[in-house]
């Protein structure tokens, strides 16, 4: 009778449970479940979940629910089992090499190389909600169990967690995990020890390169015994020991795969200490993970579980938006990541299926563009302030973004604390981002571009990025054209090496008012970095000013010093700035345990991470058809 009993409570909560979820508005659905917004039911709710946990038979019935400690939502219990199903219109990183020596940490090794650090899935999301790049507060030990810094700052000493194996595939075949093996990989990335000959990796090589890394000062890197690496500098870094930790470029390779194909770049060779294991690459196609039975790491929140839960993780590249969406509709997959501009697709979604869960993530600007400074006419800052001026973004946000986007002014940084906001910019700067095409007309005519007998005043080509919008730069283009300026757009496979070769004269696309480590987003734009500095600026000034930053010796020094340098930058409009619009995720409701997150928010690069935190409600996924 009293097993009866609990069975009717059982039945009533998940039928509560399901006419939350298919509430109508999901907002309204989200305060339903959310502690913190609504806790007189989320509290009634909670105690009847944990009223239903009753000793029978000698057995204990477990609660079907449980609280999520870092949002005080209430979320089904994790549970182990099932296939994680992620989908994504590139399929860049599925064939591209997975050793970050030759410029791609992005890999299939992405998901199963670990690093020293990692973000403390554990935290408030109140206090950080992983939406931009991680800060030094919020990481924790990884490969790293624990570290010290001396206090003249020149020496880490890092305690290597025991207990971690490599994957239980030749060559490495299950071995232990120790100090020498983090030891390898920064000799062979900073050109130390067995690899001195060698030198180390370029710093321009991949998007960003391994700027961060070898900028430092490394005067050694040692392992004093089995679970001790000391590193010692030959000058004091703020950033080394967040570098350390959680660069792109210090994920830890297997040394015996290393050694015996001479890098990683071929899937079938990686291996790794990580949550799951490559099992299978299509490229441009598909990636499957599998999990791995050994992994040595437990869930953050849930300290008790062991990770990962689910069996599978598998990433399918479907570049067709509608098949995309198709795909979401029928419950083909659990997870879509970086929606970024697909907006009229996404409110179809939202129509049709009100359950799937749209997360929008404003990290940055990846529209903007980099006037190639050093050559006419973009080498004239009048000529650059025109071009913002020209642009009118707010009615670009409402009309082509439907309120998606943010058009507030950035410059190079995004991060909070390390940039001035636009409305305490002086008066004198606040100008040039406004809209005001007589003002941008007369700028040219001043610096000497009158408009020609057709019209134009001269000619410009800008060079579009597979991770912008060809349609706002096309946008830009009409804006450009009303003031005698004639555009010419382009979105070619050349664009890489269009801005490498430096001879190309037109603008760039390039990302502004981004959330990676400021200094790290400044130092893009040094005279001696390769790619990532999309407008070949050669201004020692700005190098003068991103040494400083790096040299800055406490926080409070480092910040103020970005704020001067992105102002720096601002003032003389390195970038024509465009709004910031979302990379938008989009989740099934049966993911449970994600809450908006970057799926690369834990570790930079690494995209699955996260995947390896949230399971599937096997029973709702069910209930809903599917």
């Amino acid at each position: 009778m009293f097993r009866g009993l609990v069975d009717n409570v059982l039945s009533g909560m998940k039928a509560g449970f399901k006419a939350i979820l298919n509430l109508e508005h999901p907002i309204e659905r989200e305060k339903m479940f959310n502690l913190k917004s609504s806790s007189k039911l989320s509290a009634t709710l909670l105690a009847l979940i944990l009223g239903a946990s009753v000793f029978m038979a000698g057995q204990v019935w477990a609660a079907k629910y449980v609280t999520d400690p870092t949002t005080g939502k209430v979320v089904s219990a994790p549970q182990y089992g099932g296939t994680l199903t992620a989908g994504h219109t590139t399929g860049g990183s599925t064939g591209a090499p997975n050793d970050p020596y030759f410029g791609n940490p992005w890999g299939p090794g992405a998901a199963v190389n670990e690093r020293l650090g990692i973000g403390n899935w554990g935290i408030d999301r109140d206090v950080f909600d992983f939406s931009t790049t991680l800060t030094l507060s919020v990481l924790t030990g990884r490969l790293a169990e624990s570290w010290d810094i001396s206090p003249d700052g020149l020496t880490y000493t890092f305690n290597i967690r025991k207990g971690v194996r490599w994957h239980n595939k030749a060559p490495m075949n299950g071995r232990e995990f120790t100090a020498d093996d983090v030891v390898f990989n920064f000799h062979r990335m900073l050109g130390l020890g067995d690899f001195t000959e060698a030198g180390e990796r370029d710093a321009s090589v991949g998007s960003a390169g391994a700027v961060a890394l070898i900028s430092l000062p490394f005067e050694s890197v040692t392992a004093t015994d089995k679970w001790t690496v000391v590193m010692k500098l030959k000058e004091p870094s703020l950033t080394a020991l967040f570098v350390i930790l959680n660069d792109p470029y210090v994920a830890i390779l297997p040394p015996e795969v290393i050694e015996q194909h001479g890098d990683m770049q071929d899937w079938r060779n990686v291996v790794g200490t990580g949550p799951f294991m490559v099992t299978d690459v299509v490229e441009e196609s598909s990636i499957t993970w599998t999990k791995n039975p050994d992994y040595w790491g437990y869930d953050e929140k849930y300290p008790q579980n062991r990770l990962p839960y689910v069996d599978q993780l598998r990433r399918l590249v479907i570049p067709d938006e509608g098949t995309m969406m198709a795909a979401l509709r029928s419950g083909k997959l659990d997870f879509r990541m970086y929606a970024p501009s697909a907006i009229d697709s996404i409110e179809s979604l939202q129509r049709t299926n009100p359950e799937i869960v749209v997360h929008p993530q404003y990290f940055r600007s990846s529209d903007s563009f980099a006037p190639n400074h050093r050559v006419p006419p973009f080498d004239d800052i009048n000529v650059r302030r025109a071009l913002q001026m020209a642009l009118d973004n707010e009615n670009v946000a409402v009309s082509y973004w439907k309120g998606w986007a943010d058009p507030t002014p950035h410059g190079l940084v995004g991060l909070p604390g390390y940039y001035i906001p636009f409305d305490e910019w002086p008066e004198e700067v606040k100008q040039y981002y406004r809209y005001d095409p007589e003002a941008a007309e007369k700028l040219l005519d001043e610096a000497g571009y009158p408009r020609g007998a057709d019209g134009t005043r001269f000619k410009a080509a800008v060079n579009v990025a597979g991770f912008a919008s060809l349609d706002y730069a096309e946008i830009a283009g009409a804006y450009w054209t009303e003031i005698g300026v004639d555009v010419e757009v382009e979105q070619s496979p050349e664009y890489r090496e269009r801005v490498l070769s430096r001879t190309w004269e037109g603008m760039h696309s390039a990302v502004a008012g981004a959330g990676y480590p400021p200094l790290l987003m400044a130092s893009w734009y040094h005279s001696d970095v390769g790619y990532s500095n999309k407008g070949g600026s050669q201004w020692p000034e700005m190098d003068a000013m991103i040494d400083a930053a790096r040299a800055a010796t406490t926080n409070e020094e480092q910040q103020r010093l970005m704020k001067e340098l992105d102002m720096y930058a601002i003032e003389n409009h390195w970038l024509i700035f465009a709004p910031k619009t979302p990379f938008i995720h989009l989740a099934q409701p049966w993911v449970i345990g994600y809450s908006g997150e970057s799926p690369n928010a834990l570790s930079q690069s690494e995209t699955y991470t996260v995947f390896a935190r949230l399971w599937i409600d096997s029973e709702l996924k069910e209930a809903m058809g599917h």
